[in-house]
């Protein structure tokens, strides 16, 4: 395995990350890196949301802990861990995103996800003057009930090739949830859109 922790585009492979013994190594400041990374791909949506975009390098790290946390070194168990986050980093045409909803009482929280219910399928994006594109949510396992929503998330927003252009050239984007109980819109910050725009091929 190789020690590079550049920004990459594309999956993850093995390739891509690094040993036990390495990622010890050098833990400290690929941390430090990730978590600057982070925050260029971090929005607050209203007061009890946010949305995490993800790309390579957060996936690696993501993947990397979990092989630290586990101590996962066998081939067929990395590769396990791989088909588990790779399918969160953007294709090129799409951003892709952790939503989590947040209310730190777990009492409360409990019945604002009963108020939710099908607030996944109305979080947005909105590039410029363009429709908003809806998420397709949890492609992976549905994580809500017809009582409660989940707290957690995993989107993907699909963008038109006019929509990516635009982003590329600097149009505005937006980030919304378009639902009766929470209805909240964001401009997405510089820092993000720009870091947004890389994903895009």
């Amino acid at each position: 395995m190789t020690g590079t922790i550049e920004v990459k585009k594309g999956k993850l492979s093995r390739d891509d990350l690094m040993s036990l013994e390495e990622y010890d190594r050098v833990r400290p400041e690929f941390r430090k890196k990730a978590m600057a990374h982070k925050k260029n791909r971090i929005v607050k949506v209203g007061p009890n949301a946010t949305i995490h975009f993800e790309d390579a390098l957060t996936m690696q790290y993501q993947v990397q802990e979990m092989l630290r946390a586990e101590r996962i070194f066998k081939a067929e168990e990395i590769n396990e861990e791989l088909e588990v986050y790779n399918p969160l980093i953007p294709d090129g045409s799409n951003w892709k995103a952790t939503f989590m909803f947040e209310w730190e009482d777990p009492k409360v929280r409990l019945e604002w996800l009963k108020k939710l219910v099908g607030a996944e399928d109305r979080i947005y994006v909105q590039v410029g003057d363009h429709e908003p594109v809806f998420a397709i949510a949890n492609e992976d396992l549905d994580r809500s009930t017809p009582d409660k929503t989940s707290s957690v998330h995993y989107l993907r927003f699909e963008l038109t090739p006019e929509m990516i252009a635009d982003v590329k050239k600097g149009a505005p984007v937006k980030v919304g949830v378009a639902h009766p109980q929470y209805d909240h819109e964001v401009e997405v910050p510089e820092n993000v859109r720009a870091s947004l725009a890389g994903d895009l091929d």
